[in-house]
């Protein structure tokens, strides 16, 4: 599963062309920042994992 800090694929690229998106607040919510333009989604946990992919990197990993 995903945690704070992963970086992710979502199954649109966002506006700016990138498709790598870093979690940064998670609870019943989910906070998403844009690492192209910095531009800063939130939503439902529910509709976060419809719409992710995959997790590109692990927040251990970094």
């Amino acid at each position: 599963m995903f945690d704070l800090n992963d970086i992710v694929e979502m199954k649109k690229p966002h506006a700016c062309k990138t498709n790598r998106w870093q979690i940064i607040r998670m609870g019943a919510d989910i906070k998403i920042k844009c690492l192209g333009c910095a531009h800063i989604v939130m939503m439902p946990r529910r509709e976060f994992t419809k719409k992710m992919k995959k997790i590109l990197v692990k927040a251990e990993e970094q």
